[in-house]
Order: structure tokens, then sequence, then C-alpha cells
């Protein structure tokens, strides 16, 4: 996957959309830099495939040795895939956020959410600054 093709949220989600069957779906992780940032995973909640996520609001969360963090929806639609493996192996996250640690796949109803997120550069930008 190329890093310079996703969009991503400020809150460090990232999305890759595809054209799949007359439907746009957005596969949602989060970042590298977000991965590094929170060290020592131990526990993750996804949501249910048919869950409504809409752009801004949580679904789901990821806990570390140092605190519970939320993960924030970059997109408005219904989940229609959840990588269930990342539950018995959060080390994926470390090893490979961007392929195997994708977290949920939705069924865009609303592309509107898209144009508020960052591309490649100025995501980079952001963690630059964060640093």
């Amino acid at each position: 996957m190329k890093l310079e093709e996703l969009l991503y949220a400020d809150t460090h989600e990232w999305v890759l959309v595809e054209d799949q069957d007359a439907a746009k779906i957005a596969t949602v992780g989060i970042s590298k830099f977000a991965v590094e940032q929170l060290t020592d995973l131990v526990y993750i909640e996804l949501p249910s495939v048919g869950t409504e996520t809409q752009s801004g609001k949580e679904f789901g969360e990821v806990e570390s040795v140092k605190a519970v963090s939320p993960l924030y929806s970059p997109v408005d639609g219904e989940v229609v895939e959840v990588n269930e493996s990342l539950k018995d192996a959060l080390e994926t996250l470390n090893d490979d956020a961007y392929d195997g640690g994708w977290m949920i796949k939705v069924r865009l109803s609303d592309e509107a959410s898209l144009s508020k997120l960052l591309d490649h550069a100025a995501y980079e930008k952001q963690c630059a600054d964060e640093s």
C-alpha cells in the first residue's frame, strides 16, 4: 500500500477508498505514528458488521499499558467487514499498520466526509509538529 494514496484524519486514522461492487468502500486503520505514540498495545475493541459510523465519532478503542484511546471514524457509512484477527494479534499494528493492521471496512454513505481528511503531505506535517 502506498502511504501517499491514503487520506488521514487529524486523530491519526487512515483511509483507503476503493470502488467495489458499485459502492465506495473505505478501509480504515490507525497510522504507524499513532501506534508508536501508544506503545505496548494490550487490547482493542472494534464494532460489529452492520454498525453505522459517523465521521468524527468513536467506533472503538485501543488500550495500551499507558492509556485507553478512542478510535474515531473518518467517514460516514456502514461497517461491512471487521479485522477480527487483530484482537488476538495486536502486534500486527506494530509490524504492519497499513496492510495487515486495517481495522474496519465501511461502505460510504456520504463522500463529503472525505473532503475533511488530510493528504499524506499535510498529515506528515501534522506528525512533525506533534513530535
